[in-house]
């Protein structure tokens, strides 16, 4: 997960370019990069020292600009808290460096990268340090990494790998019972200041030498590419810190990450004269002979997180299986050919949907071609129908075109429909929710896979745009993006991103629950974007839960569902 402070409502994310305006916003209004600098390094020494830092030894790989200033800060505030500080500098200019002045002043030993023949210096400090801070290039960097620094770095990596296995293999002796763990050659923490170095903070590209962080000290907001892969791996765990740019100058950034406190504040009410009705109907149309789970899974989760009444629409043949896993749902069994649900099961579902509040359809139903006819009719699209060579040809309009259908979540092979049938976005009143995964994504807008993945955000943002849908992009830092129709009542921002990533979601069903979770709270009454956000939070911090009790391998999606509770008792502070 993502950490940002909690008390945080909103937390921007931004490009370089907005970072740069910013800062010279807050410079122009008195905020000057000099004070920013001071409370940039002061931030990053506090959150260490935090940590206990007196009497360790730190490494400070200081470079030539505005990063290796704020290590300096950095330097001069943990000598002051009682560590050991060393600095590490390269191609750094000092005169006039008020920053450089006041560390040397400290007495603070310095080594300069190019008077170390060898590396032998830098070879020892890394070899003898609890912590390395990472201050050697920020944001602005953008070119491969060459020359001295690519050297530095590179050493910097084989030392920490050479401590690391070093490490490992004591653990192994211990194991064998031949020898003591080793408490004197444990691998140091590493600090990114900002970003780590070579990371692109637009792209998230990362170039080979980076020296991946445990940590990375984020200064005033995150940056878009600390939440895309291959970067985002290098990050570690995410820390935001405060340099004093006021609020209003990052209004207008579009992109926020999802926070705790903004979850908390979309959370629906739970009065104690509540009835069943007061939480809203779900209707969850799932499930085929193949995928009965993933029938229970989406409605299971539906109810953990607070709806009143879930059922699901399924076909009749079923019912057993499904009744006997998941007794507080109700039932409509529907007509099928096989266990597939076929056209003419539009209309009883149809019949049976005013008085629901929201209707998820797709988990598991299967790619049969009925199924697909199915999905256009319910939705009142132009009726699929085969011609000889396979494809998917629009005819006659569905036979429920006129139906009122209450806000919808599509996800699943209720994607996979659409994909097969023309013009579905017309379907699209204000209210829908759709759950892709890239690969999913890419064909409903006939891209690679690799296409939306490079660029997941604005592929999000175009899509939700074009459709008139809320869009959540799943995948490690889920995007949800919303179309400009769409509206928070809590904040203004229409693209959002999900501070989970963790291989417990990696498995068959996950995916069914997170498209429950955006039903249920759908149905509570918040809007298609609120439910999206919301859902999507909960889910990953039950996956996070679920990880810490279990372990990263071999939790499973039911896994999760005990954990939605949970995880909304934990947001809400309760």
């Amino acid at each position: 997960m993502r950490r940002v402070e909690k008390g945080f409502l909103t937390v921007k994310v931004v490009t370089v370019e907005q970072m740069r305006s910013a800062e010279h916003a807050a410079d122009s209004t008195g905020l000057s990069y000099a004070t920013m600098m001071e409370n940039a390094g002061r931030a990053v020494a506090s959150w260490l020292e935090k940590q206990g830092v007196a009497a360790k030894r730190v490494l400070v790989l200081v470079g030539p600009g505005n990063n290796g200033g704020d290590g300096l800060v950095a330097a001069r505030y943990l000598q002051q808290a009682g560590a050991d500080v060393s600095l590490y500098c390269w191609k750094r200019e000092t005169q006039d460096d008020k920053n450089w002045d006041l560390a040397q002043r400290a007495d603070i030993p310095t080594v300069w990268s190019e008077r170390d023949e060898r590396h032998t210096e830098l070879r020892r400090l890394v070899a003898e340090s609890d912590w390395i801070l990472d201050a050697l290039l920020g944001t602005g960097a953008s070119r491969p990494i060459t020359g001295a620094l690519a050297e530095i770095l590179t050493v910097v990596r084989k030392e920490l790998a050479k401590r690391s296995a070093r490490r490992k293999s004591d653990t192994l002796i211990e194991v064998m019972s031949t020898a003591p763990e080793s408490t004197t050659d444990r691998a140091p923490m590493v600090v990114a200041v900002d970003v780590p170095t070579g990371l692109n903070s637009d792209s998230g590209a990362v170039d080979p030498v980076t020296v991946s962080a445990d940590v990375t000290v984020t200064l005033a907001v995150p940056k878009v590419g600390q939440f895309l892969f291959p970067g985002a791996g290098y990050v570690g765990r995410l820390v935001v810190a405060d340099i004093g740019i006021p609020p209003k100058l990052l209004k207008d950034i579009d992109l926020e990450v999802s926070t705790p406190a903004l979850v908390q504040s979309l959370l629906p009410r739970r009065p104690v004269d509540a009835h069943k009705g007061t939480f809203g109907k779900v209707m969850v149309v799932a499930g085929s002979a193949n995928y009965t789970g993933a029938a229970y899974l989406a409605a299971g989760s539906a109810a953990r997180v607070g709806a009143g009444l879930v059922t699901l629409g399924i076909a009749e043949s079923l019912h057993p299986i499904l009744a006997s896993k998941l007794s507080e749902a109700t039932y409509l069994l529907l007509p099928h050919e096989m266990s597939a649900l076929v056209p003419k099961a539009a209309r009883p579902l149809q019949e049976k949907l005013e008085g629901y509040d929201a209707l998820l359809l797709g988990p598991g139903l299967g790619r049969d071609e009925k199924t697909v006819e199915f999905v256009a009719h319910l939705l009142g699209l132009p009726q699929a129908e085969r011609s000889r060579l396979g494809f998917l040809t629009p005819t006659t309009s569905g036979a429920g075109s006129e139906a009122r259908l209450p806000p919808m979540v599509i996800d699943a092979d209720g994607l996979n429909a659409l994909a097969d049938i023309g013009k579905w976005p017309e379907a699209f009143r204000s209210g829908t929710v759709l759950t892709p995964h890239p690969g999913e994504m890419a064909r409903l807008l006939d891209l690679t896979v690799a296409k939306v993945e490079a660029n997941r955000i604005e592929v999000a943002r175009r899509a939700a745009e074009e459709w008139n849908a809320v869009i959540l992009l799943k995948g490690a830092y889920s995007i949800i993006a919303a179309p400009s129709s769409e509206r928070s009542r809590v904040t203004k921002a229409r693209t959002y991103v999900n501070p989970f990533a963790t291989p417990v979601l990696a498995t068959a069903g996950t995916g069914d629950v997170l498209a429950g979770s955006i039903a249920g709270f759908l149905a509570q009454g918040l809007s298609p974007l609120e439910a999206a956000v919301a859902g999507a939070y909960v889910h990953g911090l039950a996956a996070q839960m679920v990880g810490r009790e279990i372990g990263q391998a071999g939790a499973v999606a039911g896994d999760l569902l005990a954990k939605l509770p949970l995880s909304i008792r934990r947001i809400a502070g309760v």
